[in-house]
Parts: structure tokens; C-alpha cells; sequence
């Protein structure tokens, strides 16, 4: 079966970095990725935009995207965006038996053992960690290595062999964007570069989003 890739996170909003992980993943493993905005994140403060804003936007920045496209399951699901609910969702849906990864950043990767039910992860879906240098998988909390003994492949042909339980690091190159530092400068009015999709930056503006006070 093939294997089914999910991206989860806030994109708030989302930026060209995000889009490189995404389009690292789809050109890697050869299938779609679906990207899946967090309603309610509940490993980190409000958001700077609505869940209906940030999901819009998202759609914009990956218009005309082969193998790129928008869950908005979170959107549609009272209470936290657990990852574990949206996995066990996936999963029903998909079977027992057909691959399912989820995509992360090494950072996020690191807190894993902070999310809800972490320990059920595993054996919901692979992880593929989107690995940049500076942000290795090294040094990890002792729990979360324990867990990972023996579970990292070195071929993206390991993650489709098997429905759960494997992680994959994704090595991209440095990219500077950062959410933080861009909602500051939308905030501040200050000029955002390369980092927003035009479509997406003109979208920002016409809504408003993002600005001081």
C-alpha cells in the first residue's frame, strides 16, 4: 500500500520554509503530502490568526502545488488538536495495514514527550523528521530515545514496508524563515522578502491579519 503522509502544525502563517519541508517530503518519498492546520494547538499560546484564516491561507500558498493539498479535519473537531485523535482518525479511516507518516520539524520532534498519549504515537504512524543543521535529532530527552531505539531507517522504502513504528530523518538545507520573526514584521510593517507566497502576503493584507494592536 502506498504510504500516506501527514503534516501537521499551526502555520501561522505559512511561510516558504514550511513549503520546503513539504515538497522535501513529496519529492523524497514520491507521494502527496497533506498538510493539516492545528484549530486549537495546545502546545503553544494563541495563535496570531483564526483557524479559518491560517487554513485559507495554507490553501492559497500551495494553489497550483502538484501532490500539495489542505486537511482541515482539526478545523472541523471541538477541543484541543490532539495529534494522537487526528492519527487514530487517519488510521480508522486508512485500516489497519496502510503506511501513514507524520512530518515534524526536529524541534517539535524534541518535545514529544510533552505531547498527549505520546506513547500511542508510535503505533499510529512513522515519524519523518524534517532534520536542518543546528537542529539535530542528537541529545534527545532520555524517554524519547528509549523509544526511538532501533526504529530509524536509513531508506524512505523502510517507511512503506510497514503501517507504524519507524522514523526517517529528512535532511534539508538551512532556511532562514521563522513564524516568530514574521508575524513581528507583519506586525511591525516591515518588509517579509521571500518568505510569504505573494498570494498568501496579499491575503494577509487584505485581512488585516497579523498587524500591532
Amino acid at each position: 500500500m502506498s504510504l500516506r503522509i501527514l503534516y501537521g502544525g499551526t502555520f501561522d502563517p505559512v511561510h516558504a520554509g514550511h513549503l520546503a519541508v513539504a515538497r522535501a517530503a513529496r519529492d523524497t518519498f514520491g507521494v502527496p503530502v497533506h498538510l493539516l492546520p492545528a484549530a486549537d494547538p495546545p502546545h503553544r499560546g494563541a495563535p496570531g490568526a483564526s483557524a479559518r484564516d491560517r487554513a485559507d491561507l495554507l490553501a492559497l500558498a500551495l494553489a497550483g502545488e502538484p501532490g500539495l493539498a489542505v486537511d482541515e479535519r482539526e478545523l472541523h473537531r471541538p477541543g484541543p488538536s490532539w495529534t494522537v485523535d487526528t492519527l487514530r482518525e487517519l488510521r480508522a479511516e486508512a485500516g489497519p495495514e496502510t503506511p501513514l507518516a507524520w512530518l515534524l520539524g526536529a524541534d517539535a520532534f524534541r518535545g514529544l514527550p510533552s505531547w498527549h498519549e505520546w506513547p500511542a504515537l508510535a503505533g499510529l504512524a512513522h515519524f519523518i523528521v524534517a532534520v536542518r543543521p543546528g537542529h539535530e535529532t542528537e541529545n534527545l530527552p532520555a524517554a524519547l530515545e528509549a523509544a526511538c531505539t532501533g526504529r530509524w531507517a536509513d531508506s524512505p522504502l523502510a517507511l512503506a514496508a510497514a503501517p507504524a513504528g519507524r522514523l526517517f530523518r529528512l535532511r534539508l538545507p538551512p532556511h532562514p524563515a521563522s513564524a516568530t520573526e514574521l508575524r513581528r514584521r507583519l506586525a511591525a510593517g516591515e518588509a517579509t522578502g521571500d518568505w510569504l507566497a505573494p498570494a498568501v502576503a496579499d491575503e494577509i493584507a487584505r485581512r488585516g491579519l497579523y498587524r500591532a494592536g
